[in-house]
């Protein structure tokens, strides 16, 4: 059985073959997953690594579930062993599109599939199998948008190459300085999305190739979603034939594409943060704003604890409590209000580098008194205050940067 559907970029394909549930019924539950594995000539690879997938499936995952074998292309046996499999294995469906590109393959089946939990893999799946569940919950119960297979984790386990490994750390370094990504693995082919966020966030998406997977993270980060990451065991596929170069060519042109994009906000990310019910993070104009209603409410906070602990203790005691009670205040507001960050992770870190951004600006008055005191003894009380404002100003400035790209940045 066939039918034909039409993709988001207009191309025509045909598909899916659907097949009976295990209970022989054609009107199984509607699939909760649903896993695409985009393929082009892979005759050898595709029998053993679907049967592998939906036999751990069967076995593991807890709820329904589908196979989507995207065949873009193919030019052997491809088309022949994915109708084989989708007669013979429960929940494998087939589709067929007439054109290349993994990102062309994901964006047509992800569009069409009535799965609320979409997934994809390399048909290799070079990653291990263990790290599906963890990777797909999250979007299940709701708690991120987006989820990643990270090579690049502490705890993950890799083989491969030298020259893979360099590569796939330059890029991944390259995207966090064009185009400020925080997202620690690009490349690695183990994604998965809710089909609301895909549905809203695909027709963005230019690219058809290989830097899909980049750009679809790239906005939905910059439009405020979750992305969570899991840490893989990844095995690298000897028999890759992903042309490196041309690739990288394509990728660097797609990274200067999306950060023009983004610098003219050409794209409606905002409209996607309100469509999807993500709460406006700050700009910089709201973040100066509320840093500065911190540092008054601070300020005062100070002299009040100066005034009280001045009873019992000398002035220099006195003062170093007060500075270090409010630093730690000031700190805790900032990273709440200023910053928006919630939630216990990462509270004591960001305790500790608060108060090296604390000694930080006190060293820069102190300093600032000690050299002028050094440079001109004589120098008046006026003098004296204008180095001061000039010190203390330049002190606030440099706590600010280091709050918004150090101790919180995101």
């Amino acid at each position: 059985m066939s039918t034909t559907m039409l993709p988001a970029d207009g191309t025509a394909l045909t598909g899916p073959r659907p097949r009976s549930d295990e209970a022989g019924s054609r009107t199984g539950p509607p699939p909760v997953l649903d896993v695409t594995i985009p393929v082009h000539n892979e005759e050898r690879d595709l029998e053993p690594c679907v049967r592998r997938l939906h036999q751990h499936l069967v076995e593991t995952f807890p709820y329904p579930f589908r196979i989507t074998i995207a065949d873009n292309a193919s030019t052997d046996r491809t088309a022949q062993v994915a109708a084989a499999l989708a007669d013979d294995l429960p929940r494998v469906v087939v589709t067929h599109l007439p054109q290349k590109g993994r990102g062309r393959a994901l964006a047509a089946v992800w569009s069409a599939s009535p799965a609320p939990v979409l997934a994809y893999m390399d048909v290799d799946l070079s990653t291990d199998l263990a790290a599906l569940l963890p990777l797909v919950a999250p979007l299940i119960s709701g708690h991120s948008d987006l989820a990643i297979g990270s090579r690049l984790s502490r705890s993950s386990r890799v083989v491969r190459g030298a020259k893979r490994e360099i590569i796939s750390r330059g890029y991944n370094l390259l995207l966090r300085g064009a185009l400020a990504a925080r997202f620690s693995d690009a490349q690695c082919g183990f994604k998965a999305i809710r089909k609301d966020v895909a549905d809203r966030l695909l027709p963005l998406v230019r690219d058809t190739g290989w830097f899909f997977d980049t750009e679809l993270l790239v906005l939905a980060e910059r439009a405020g979603l979750r992305i969570h990451e899991v840490p893989v065991d990844w095995i690298d596929d000897p028999d890759s034939r992903v042309d490196i170069v041309s690739t990288a060519i394509a990728d660097l042109k797609g990274m200067a594409r999306v950060g023009r994009d983004l610098a003219t906000g050409s794209l409606p990310l905002a409209e996607v943060r309100r469509e999807l019910g993500r709460p406006a993070g700050a700009g910089l104009a709201g973040q100066l704003i509320r840093f500065a209603g911190v540092g008054v409410a601070s300020t005062l906070a100070y002299v009040v604890i100066f005034a009280a602990l001045r009873a019992g203790l000398p002035a220099q005691s006195a003062n170093l409590l007060a500075l270090l009670i409010t630093a730690v205040g000031n700190t805790a507001a900032n990273r709440r209000f200023t910053f928006g960050v919630s939630g216990r992770g990462s509270v004591g870190r960001h305790h500790l580098q608060g108060l090296a951004v604390f000694v930080f600006g006190l060293a820069l008055t102190s300093g600032s008194l000690a050299v002028l005191d050094a440079a001109a003894p004589a120098a008046g009380r006026a003098v004296e205050v204008a180095v001061l404002v000039a010190a203390n100003l330049a002190a606030t400035v440099a706590r600010f940067l280091l709050l918004r790209g150090w101790v919180f940045r995101r």
